[in-house]
């Protein structure tokens, strides 16, 4: 997998959430992308890294990074994510024992909790599919 095309789907995925990426964003972005890479490559104990990462991991990288691109908008300019698309997300998503649900539109919870969810969920669902392609380290 190429940096490059990382970065560019993130931007995707943040804009069907309804997150505007700004110029101010790139820098941000593209040290989420290398930082979700390296943490892909050092689970799985890929020797190249972002080149090792094969195809069937791509948006596990890609959600982890926008999960840690989120966290940090919300620690340090909480007024950009004013636009953000809670509703877009899933309700409820189970995977063997673990379930998330959002109640979004349901109103037991605030913008603020559904936000921390929704981040919660993007930066630990993958691990079934890293699983899948950790290597032995000798």
């Amino acid at each position: 997998m190429v940096l490059e095309d990382l970065i560019r789907l993130i931007g995707l995925r943040l804009q069907m959430f309804g997150y505007t990426v700004t110029e101010g964003d790139n820098s941000t972005i593209e040290y989420q992308a290398e930082k979700a890479a390296q943490y892909v490559c050092n689970y799985c104990n890929f020797k190249k890294c972002p080149d090792d990462i094969p195809g069937a991991l791509k948006f596990v990288t890609v959600d982890y990074a926008i999960g840690e691109f989120l966290e940090h908008k919300k620690t340090f300019a909480p007024d950009t994510l004013a636009t953000l698309n809670l509703d877009m997300a899933v309700k409820q998503i189970q995977e063997g024992d673990t379930n998330i649900a959002f109640a979004v539109g349901e109103g037991s919870k605030t913008d603020e909790q559904r936000l921390e969810a929704f981040i919660s969920y993007l930066i630990s669902y993958g691990k079934v599919e890293l699983m899948r392609h950790r290597k032995i380290k000798w």
